[in-house]
């Protein structure tokens, strides 16, 4: 993940905030300690509609483009702090997980035997 932090956090019904750019951005450098192939990200934070019967939610959106399969998750909250909390703690466990899963494949592979190659 190579790109500025600003570039990729996009506000929808949101007033921009310094400080909330820059937690996600922080969050966003993190989760390069669990996966080193990140090629984009991007998070999305937005105040849907005034809802019926919760009142005001937020929602907070972090998609990543990795070598693979891409992760997106969406989490929704009455605080925009506690949506962006939730939404990257459930990326990183799903990071960890496929990183296990990655790791026990590798160890399940069987040698490849050079001369079957050959003949």
């Amino acid at each position: 993940m190579k790109s500025a932090p600003y570039d990729n956090i996009v506000f929808r019904d949101i007033d921009k905030s310094a400080a909330l750019a820059d937690t996600v951005s922080r969050k966003l450098h993190k989760l390069e300690r669990y996966c080193g192939d990140i090629i984009r990200s991007r998070v999305v934070l937005e105040a849907p509609h005034h809802h019926k019967h919760k009142g005001k939610q937020y929602k907070a959106s972090v998609e990543l483009a990795l070598s693979g399969a891409p992760v997106t998750i969406t989490n929704e909250s009455d605080s925009i702090h506690r949506a962006v909390n939730a939404a990257f703690n459930s990326v990183e466990r799903r990071l960890k997980e496929l990183g296990e899963r990655r790791k026990s494949r590798r160890h399940q592979m069987p040698p490849v035997d050079a001369q079957t190659d050959e003949q």
